[in-house]
């Protein structure tokens, strides 16, 4: 993404933007039952066409007000690179905006800005997503602009070497000076062995520097192309009207021969994984744990998303016992990314007082999941966090942006009809489905626990960040 204080969300800034969205929900509560008797299909349904070449496109008519949204979606992220070629995704979305031949580098953004609109990208483990927001009638920009960067984009020298400095400084600025965030890193990759979800979306500061102009025109050459590609528009537009426009812009773009191999499975451990840094960029204590589980749509993602609400935020289990009860903590949450294409981790945080807190922490998040594994949550604590997840996911469908990428986001697993399923099988999970998903993914073998620990530099010595001189060696793994 280009704008990086978007990504600041939480430590690691990785929850999607629909994890976050409706907050208010919370407040909904008491009046959240009358909203389960909201039909799945009820949501706006998409009107779906398939050109020629290849490209899906989905069109969602919302007439309530002169506004559309453009988002084309590329199944292209950090999980179809290669080892020594991470971040190439993410390096590519900023080249994106370098111009083609039609229009210079940075005009993109200025046209839309030019005409009331804004625009932005983000790229993900599993793909990487490009929007603009408009006035419905100023909607054929989009596609004006998108068909010609889809196949002409430049990718001159003197820009790549540039942009390049620009990605290297995102990434110091969000990982190498961030411990916190590079602990994340550390522990994402400590987890998984073999599947490429272990190397960070925007890839290791030694393979950044690597990379080259080859690089980005073969990435680009073979993912950014129809058939890798879905376009989805929702808001005040009329589908009949627009496909035929999209058809004249996109149709004759030529698709592209993918091949793009399954990442290796990965195996469940034998045996837990720990280690400790220290950084003097650390203000206070800050322990991590993860789990590897799966995403959907396997039936436990339902349970573990309940799981994790049930953990997280200040009236979750985990502040409550850590920090309300005990004091050990400062705050508590849990993160799972149920929406992945592959099984990916569920991680425990906390940020304690002072290192003795630290220590007790490990211990406490065993309690607090021995509990769920001994003793099923009460229904009213489950239906409590089950209807904030279904006043949120539905109060979301005002939004035509939160339509497009619910949309986009279910595609990108494999079909946009996924979404209808979402609420059916959230209601679905009962108090022992929370306890069979803890007894079956929550142990001793399946957990990688990082710890990060201040440290003072003696008087008159530059601080070293030691993460992020070892994250820099990973990149030539």
């Amino acid at each position: 993404m280009r704008n990086a204080a978007l990504l600041k969300k939480t430590p690691v800034g990785r929850i999607l933007p629909f994890l976050a969205i409706c907050l208010t929900a919370l407040a909904l509560v008491s009046c959240a039952s009358a909203l389960t008797t909201a039909a799945p299909g009820q949501y706006a349904q998409p009107k779906q066409y398939t050109l020629d070449n290849g490209l899906k496109v989905l069109i969602v008519e919302d007439h309530k007000a002169p506004l559309a949204v453009f988002q084309i979606w590329y199944r292209v992220g950090s999980v179809d690179e290669t080892p020594g070629k991470t971040g190439l995704s993410h390096f590519l979305e900023h080249m994106m905006f370098k111009g083609t031949p039609a229009y210079a580098s940075k005009v993109f953004t200025g046209i839309i800005s030019r005409n009331g609109g804004m625009d932005n990208a983000f790229t993900t483990r599993d793909f990487t997503m490009y929007y603009q927001s408009l006035a419905s009638d100023r909607i054929n920009l989009s596609l004006e602009l998108e068909s010609d960067r889809m196949q002409n984009l430049l990718l001159p020298p003197a820009d790549i070497e540039s942009e390049k400095q620009v990605v290297m400084e995102e990434r110091r600025l969000r990982y190498e000076d961030n411990p916190q965030n590079l602990l994340f890193e550390e522990v994402s990759e400590k987890a998984m062995d073999v599947h490429t979800y272990r190397n960070p979306v925007i890839g290791w500061m030694d393979d950044i520097k690597a990379l080259s102009g080859e690089d980005l025109r073969r990435h680009y050459k073979t993912y950014y192309a129809p058939n890798n590609a879905v376009i989805i528009v929702a808001g005040d537009v009329r589908a009949g009207e627009l496909i035929g426009q999209i058809k004249e812009r996109f149709g004759g773009i030529p698709s592209s021969a993918i091949n793009r191999p399954a990442p290796p499975a990965e195996k469940m451990h034998k045996g837990g994984r720990r280690f400790t840094e220290r950084s003097p960029q650390a203000e206070l204590p800050f322990v991590l744990t993860a789990y590897n589980v799966p995403s959907l749509p396997d039936t436990d993602a339902y349970a573990l998303n309940v799981m994790a609400s049930l953990l997280s935020g200040k009236s979750g289990r985990l502040y409550l016992h850590l920090v309300r009860a005990k004091g050990l903590a400062l705050d508590t949450f849990s993160e799972y990314d149920a929406f992945s294409r592959h099984p990916f981790l569920f991680f425990l945080g906390a940020t304690a007082k002072d290192e003795a807190g630290a220590a007790a922490l490990e211990a406490e998040f065993w309690r607090e999941l021995d509990d769920l594994k001994t003793n099923a949550p009460e229904e009213r604590e489950v239906q409590k966090v089950k209807n904030q997840m279904e006043a949120s996911f539905i109060m979301g469908q005002d939004s035509i942006y939160f339509q497009g990428e619910m949309l986009g986001m279910f595609e990108m697993m494999g079909d946009w009809r996924l979404r209808d399923k979402y609420v059916e099988g959230i209601r679905a999970v009962r108090p022992e489905d929370v306890r069979r998903v803890a007894q079956k993914y929550f142990d001793g073998d399946n957990v990688t626990t990082g710890v990060l620990l201040p440290e003072k530099s003696p008087p008159g010595v530059a601080p070293q960040n030691r993460s992020s001189q070892t994250a820099g060696e990973r990149g030539h793994r």
